[in-house]
């Protein structure tokens, strides 16, 4: 393999073993892992190869998909809304988009979207993977969906639609659309490597993805389990790569490097400040993280417990021992994580895909090795 690099101070000698070990058991194609304590970046490692040829390093300019992990971010953005004082959690969202009440989804909120309650899990087509690509397309079929089962009795995760309910509805307060956001009013001010909607220029950093050879177990199939994922439609994957990666799709097609997952993170972590910005307001952070919905979900086989868009690590024990701990993981092991009980951030990313849903265990032993070296 490809040598590791980066910084890791003795203290968290551990944690490089760890990311090690996960190479020498032959579990990576290319990985990066980065942790932020109180806001400072402690560790910050790359290793192995960002192409299936394994001709190219996996190195710290690497820009990896990170899938679903993507949610975190958006959710991010939306919570610097709410923290702007422009919008509401409890905000319907048919008050912002008439359109929405169209189908008997008039009473839906903004948080119910978030945590996965609307009911808009998948789109019953007729369509194609291409149409994922028309913004406008897209937001006219959820707003005429009839939600698939009563919206906030129940969280059902939306693993794409999730993206164009929270993005339209950013768009709608903001004016901009969300990826333009992140990019000018946190991306470039922090110096961030992170992007929805990933500019052609950019396309030459990015790791080549080395899909599972197994399929992820979503338990006994229902209706809104194959409309979420196993419709010829249900995803983008299968439209020309680089009009993907130029796409904003804020709930699955994010951009970035584990540092610049970590360093955003810090905001939730530390009540709202990265790298002396002010990103939210006090105590916004854990109203974000706070429990809007618990249980069965209908989609992932999982009992889960949703924040404003964040997966919450009580009952799941994901993203190590803390209770108030939070965060979201991606199609294929990425995740990123935020305790603000002692002040850490993290994220993991990769380019060799496993079948897990969520908790990844490449992930699962860097971040308890980070609490073991606590």
């Amino acid at each position: 393999m490809n040598g590791i690099e980066g910084v890791c101070p003795p203290r968290f000698a551990a944690v490089r073993e760890a990311f090690a070990g996960n190479f020498s058991e032959g579990l990576e194609l290319g990985a990066a892992f980065a942790l932020a304590v109180d806001g400072a970046v402690v560790v910050d490692l790359t290793g192995g190869w960002s192409d299936r040829a394994m001709t190219r390093p996996f190195g710290p300019d690497t820009l990896t998909p990170v899938f679903s992990t993507t949610k975190a971010v958006t959710s991010l953005m939306l919570a610097r809304l709410v923290g702007a004082g422009r919008l509401d959690w409890t905000t319907r969202v048919s008050d912002l988009w008439p359109r929405f009440a169209e189908a008997g989804e008039a009473g839906i909120t903004v948080e119910q979207v978030l945590s996965h309650q609307a009911g808009l899990c998948g789109l019953a087509g007729p369509m194609t993977p291409a149409d994922w690509l028309d913004w406008d397309g897209i937001c006219a079929r959820l707003a005429a969906m009839t939600p698939l089962w009563p919206s906030g009795t129940a969280s059902g995760y939306h693993p794409v639609t999730f993206g164009y309910l929270a993005g339209e509805i950013f768009r709608r307060v903001d004016g901009r659309t969300l990826g333009a956001a992140l990019r000018e009013d946190l991306a470039r001010p922090l110096g961030l490597d992170l992007w929805i909607g990933l500019p052609d220029s950019e396309h030459p950093r990015c790791a080549q993805m080395r899909r599972p050879t197994a399929l992820p177990n979503l338990g006994e199939i229902t209706e809104t389990k194959r409309l979420a994922f196993l419709t010829r439609w249900s995803s983008p994957g299968a439209i020309d790569e680089t009009l993907w990666r130029r796409a904003e799709i804020p709930s699955a097609n994010g951009h970035a490097t584990a540092l610049a997952l970590a360093r955003l993170m810090a905001a939730l972590a530390c009540d709202g400040m990265a790298d002396g910005l002010r990103v939210l307001p006090p105590g916004l952070a854990a109203q974000a993280g706070h429990e809007r919905i618990a249980g069965a979900d209908l989609v992932l086989p999982y009992e889960i417990s949703w924040g404003a868009g964040f997966m919450r690590n009580a009952g799941l024990n994901l993203y190590g021992p803390g209770e108030a701990t939070f965060g979201h993981s991606g199609w294929g092991g990425s995740c990123v994580f935020a305790d603000p009980q002692r002040g850490l951030s993290g994220a993991y990313v990769m380019n060799r895909q496993s079948a897990g849903l969520i908790g990844d265990p490449r992930a699962r032993r860097l971040i308890e090795a980070v609490y073991a070296a606590l």
